[in-house]
């Protein structure tokens, strides 16, 4: 069976809900595509919507996709990697960059 992960996505322009957190290589004023924000469980992307953005939670929704759609997700988007979210309340976030194994 295949792993599922959830994405906050916005309902007005479809945007992705993305970390941009500054890289080891990046100038000063260099503009981060970002990390695509993950949740191993749906009530995990609801719990960090409502902690983090309860005054604008109904502008996003929660979809979920398969693992293997989240490489083609990244590279249409032009994503540096994902950003795992372990603990959507803190958030303590893993970040992966795309040349990781996903």
């Amino acid at each position: 069976m295949s792993e599922i992960f959830y994405l906050i996505r916005s309902k007005a322009d479809g945007q992705y809900l993305v970390a941009r957190p500054r890289l080891a290589n990046q100038k000063e004023g260099e503009a981060n595509p970002g990390f695509l924000l993950l949740f191993k469980e749906h009530f995990d992307a609801l719990s960090y919507l409502n902690t983090h953005g309860s005054g604008v939670v109904t502008r996003f929704a929660v979809e979920s996709i398969p693992r293997v759609q989240v490489g083609s997700i990244l590279k249409r988007w032009g994503f540096v990697g994902v950003g795992i979210v372990q603990d959507p309340l803190l958030p303590q976030v893993e970040f992966l960059q795309q040349d990781s194994s996903l």
